[in-house]
């Protein structure tokens, strides 16, 4: 899809400006999010996704918006395991609930920043270098059979990357009353606010490396690849406000994203044969792409909620209140 350069502009301004419309609306007055509140902006994120793809299909074509709906329910998908991160992250940071939004909405922002970097750099390689469609294709079946091997529900350690913050970084004991920033002594010094928005920054393109080679295998365009990843990510911050305890009931996520993700690097590999004319490859579509990762999260989720429907006292870790 030839896109001009005032239609990225646009499409970088409206997610600017949606991040600016819920940090207004809901960090206007720090407090703890409840469940109603976040299923209305889960909601309202995803008939925003909803209505951009149908607007690609008009304004552009039907398969592009298929490709852009494919792309964004496996961003999505894979960012709900990561979730598991964020609960990690916030969880060893004990960040009081009245901030946790903030938290995560600018570690989101930061996310989609450094993803669109890799983004950039991946659809450059893309285009230069064919042959790379099979070491993502391979990396994506790997990364398959590490996650379906991965126990019920494991959740990661605590990220390296968060103990060589507090050594590098003048880290204030408390968070200051939400401050980012502090001056102590005439020295200046970041609060544990500031450092943890940074960690899930990073944390979360780097329990993500997946995605981006996942998506590349659905679509090479990189204007849909970029507005999938901001459209799952705009809504991944209030899903984890909205799910809580429930994400520790999805107990074959892991065994679902892995059949996803091995899915996706045998099309990958396919499609690299058949740009090196290799006669009687199978040619998997978008219809099919898409109708797979459909099914398998449809099944994954409702087989864990039955599994689990059961199972007492299932929470995220508790967190510090003030």
């Amino acid at each position: 899809m030839n896109v001009p350069l005032w239609v990225w502009v646009a499409t970088i301004l409206a997610i600017v400006g949606l991040f600016a419309l819920d940090f207004v609306l809901v960090d206007r007055r720090p407090h703890a999010v409840g469940v109603l509140e976040s299923a209305r902006w889960v909601v309202f994120y995803v008939i925003a996704a909803v209505v951009f793809g149908a607007g690609i299909g008009v304004f552009s074509t039907a398969a592009k918006a298929k490709q852009f709906f494919a792309g964004y329910l496996t961003e999505y998908s894979l960012s709900v395991d990561n979730l598991f991160v964020f609960i990690v992250v916030i969880a060893a940071f004990r960040v009081p609930k009245i901030h946790e939004h903030r938290v995560v909405l600018v570690g989101v922002l930061g996310s989609l920043v450094l993803r669109g970097a890799l983004i950039a750099a991946g659809a450059a390689v893309v285009a230069r270098f064919e042959w790379v469609f099979y070491l993502f294709g391979v990396f994506l079946i790997i990364t398959a059979a590490r996650l379906a091997v991965q126990k019920e529900a494991e959740q990661p350690e605590e990220p390296g990357i968060l103990r060589i913050l507090r050594r590098v970084l003048p880290v204030t004991a408390d968070y200051n009353g939400g401050a980012s920033f502090v001056r102590i002594e005439g020295r200046r010094r970041v609060t544990p606010l500031f450092v943890v928005m940074a960690a899930l920054a990073v944390v979360n393109v780097l329990f993500a490396f997946d995605s981006i080679p996942a998506i590349f295998g659905l679509t090479k365009d990189a204007y849909i690849v970029f507005a999938a990843n901001a459209f799952a990510l705009m809504g991944l911050r209030q899903l984890y406000f909205m799910v809580g305890g429930l994400l520790t009931r999805l107990v074959y996520l892991s065994r679902g994203l892995a059949i996803v993700l091995a899915f996706i690097g045998v099309k990958l590999i396919m499609e690299a044969l058949e740009s090196s004319h290799v006669d009687g490859v199978p040619h998997i579509s978008t219809e099919l792409s898409l109708a797979v990762i459909v099914l398998v999260l449809v099944a994954t989720t409702l087989a864990s909620l039955l599994k689990t429907r059961h199972r007492p006292g299932i929470g995220v870790p508790a967190h510090h209140t003030e």
